[in-house]
C-alpha cells in the first residue's frame, strides 16, 4: 500500500496542472475581441449617413423676400385706384386725415390718410390723388418693400436684391443722395422708389403710380 501513494499523488498533481492550463486558455480566449465587435474598416467615412436616416430639408417653408402687405398693387387689401371710403372699408383699423379747411389743410384733389394714433404721418401714409389711392410712403424700419428692401439698407444691398439693370438712378432734390426707381416686374405702371442719403443708406421708400409716386414735397 505504501508504494501506491506516490502514484496517487502524482495523478492528482497532473490533474490540477491540466485544470490550470485550461483556465489560462479560457482567459486568453475571453481577451480576444469577437469578430462582431471589431472596428469598421479604415476606409469607412465617419460622415457617412446611416441607411434609412432622413436628410433634413432646410429649404422647406423658406419665406420669399418681401413677403407681407406691401405690393405693387397697393397695401394689404387697399388697392391703387380705390377711393378713400373704399380703403377705409377694407382697412384693419381706423384711418386719420383727409381733406379739410384752414391753413395747412390738404385739398380734396390730393390728401393723405394714416393709421389712427400714429406718432407721425411720415411713419406711414397713404396718398390719394385725382380721386383714388395713388401711393403709400414708409419712413420706418419695420416695414418691408416689395422684393425685400427696407429702410437702413445700403445701396449695394438694394442692387443685390433688385438687380443693377433694374435700378434707375436719379439725383436727390435736397441732399447728395439718390432716388432709386424700380418698375413693377409684372409690368404695371407702379414704381418703387428708395431715397438714399449721401452715404447711400435708404432713409425712406414709397410705392405708387406716376405722377404721384414722384412727388417729393407731399402732394407736389
Amino acid at each position: 500500500m505504501k508504494l501506491a501513494l506516490p502514484t496517487l499523488t502524482l495523478g492528482i498533481l497532473l490533474a490540477i496542472a491540466a485544470c490550470a492550463d485550461r483556465g489560462a486558455e479560457d482567459v486568453a480566449e475571453s481577451a480576444t475581441p469577437s469578430p462582431d465587435l471589431e472596428q469598421p474598416p479604415r476606409d469607412a467615412s465617419p460622415d457617412d449617413t446611416p441607411t434609412g436616416t432622413p436628410t433634413p430639408d432646410t429649404s422647406a417653408g423658406a419665406p420669399e423676400p418681401g413677403d407681407g402687405p406691401a405690393s405693387y398693387n397697393g397695401f394689404a387689401d387697399a388697392e391703387f385706384g380705390m377711393d378713400a371710403e373704399q380703403v377705409r372699408a377694407v382697412w384693419d383699423g381706423e384711418l386719420d386725415g383727409g381733406p379739410g379747411d384752414g391753413p395747412g389743410a390738404e385739398s380734396a384733389s390730393c390728401f393723405h390718410l394714416s393709421p389712427a394714433g400714429q406718432w407721425s404721418m411720415g411713419h406711414f401714409a397713404l396718398m390719394f390723388g385725382d380721386g383714388g389711392f395713388a401711393r403709400y410712403s414708409v419712413a420706418n424700419d419695420e416695414m418691408t418693400a416689395p422684393g425685400g428692401g427696407r429702410r437702413g439698407m445700403d445701396d449695394a444691398e438694394i442692387v443685390q436684391l433688385y438687380g443693377d439693370g433694374n435700378v434707375e438712378r436719379q439725383p436727390h432734390k435736397y441732399s447728395d443722395g439718390e432716388y432709386l426707381r424700380i418698375h413693377d416686374p409684372a409690368g404695371s405702371d407702379a414704381v418703387l422708389i428708395f431715397e438714399t442719403d449721401a452715404e447711400g443708406t435708404v432713409t425712406e421708400w414709397r410705392v405708387g403710380l406716376p405722377p404721384h409716386v414722384d412727388y417729393v414735397e407731399g402732394c407736389a
